[in-house]
């Protein structure tokens, strides 16, 4: 088989798994929050604008094209590790079990650096209207909200994991765990639905961890709350909103 004709099939597969995957994901958080248990979270909804009109429907055909460019950041990982040229390894044994698990925290440790100051960067009023614009077009996020970026966003988060495993050694199954702790964690962010318990926002760990509330606030104040998976960065930069402990409190009052 040919070059183009093997990473051409590869490319058409992955578009296709991504997608489907952000499907199945996302429709499952909507599905269970908003049809199923709608009207018991009516009161934890974060924001308090309605939707626009035919938002989900631009979310999803936005999401559809940011499939494409992150399958092509994929295409680029699979040819990569055929080669030999990353550091993705399947033998467990040969860095340990201790290297193993701690490697997954390292890597989203790294991801939450990266992120947290290019979306800082991405606020910027020069850069705005060509980079980030598209995601915040969802003023009120839903599950749908979490694929949905501008086609350069996309390209900046698509080379992330390539760039990642072309330095630093992980594990097949690390990786793939990641991966689905990507989507799984982007649509509880952008749920707009509190899933946390009460008090959670200054439990010991859960301080330190995002949800909807604390990225709602971002979508809804622009300015505050750049973070991925963790608090620490806008707490030490002191770019976490004000509001949030406050709004927290009120989302999850019942």
């Amino acid at each position: 088989m040919s070059f183009w004709l093997e990473y051409g099939l590869t490319y058409v597969f992955l578009a296709v798994l991504i997608f489907l995957r952000y499907v199945l994901v996302s429709g499952l958080f909507y599905m269970i929050f908003y049809v199923l248990k709608g009207d018991s979270y009516k009161t934890k909804r974060i924001s308090t604008r309605l939707r626009k009109p035919n938002q989900s429907s631009k979310e999803i055909k936005n999401s559809f094209f940011s499939s494409l460019i992150f399958a092509l950041g994929a295409t680029v990982l699979i040819y990569m590790w055929k080669e030999g040229h990353t550091k993705i390894y399947i033998d467990a044994q040969e860095y340990g079990w201790g290297y193993l698990i701690l490697s997954g925290f390292i890597f989203l440790l790294i991801h939450e650096t990266y992120y947290y100051w290019i979306h800082r960067w991405m606020h910027n009023p020069k850069v705005y209207p060509y980079v980030h614009r598209m995601h915040h077009d969802s003023v009120t996020t839903s599950p749908w909200t979490s694929f949905s970026f501008d086609p350069a966003e996309t390209l900046i988060q698509a080379v992330f994991v390539p760039i990642m495993v072309f330095v630093m050694p992980i594990h097949f199954t690390v990786l793939f765990i990641l991966l689905i702790l990507m989507t799984i964690s982007a649509t509880i962010n952008h749920l707009d639905i509190e899933i946390y318990p009460k008090n959670f926002d200054k439990h010991p760990i859960g301080k330190w961890l995002i949800g909807a509330t604390h990225h709602g606030l971002h979508h809804s104040e622009f300015v505050t709350n750049y973070g991925l998976y963790f608090t620490f960065w806008d707490k030490w930069m002191s770019t976490e909103s004000k509001q949030y402990h406050k709004r927290f409190e009120e989302v999850t009052y019942n």
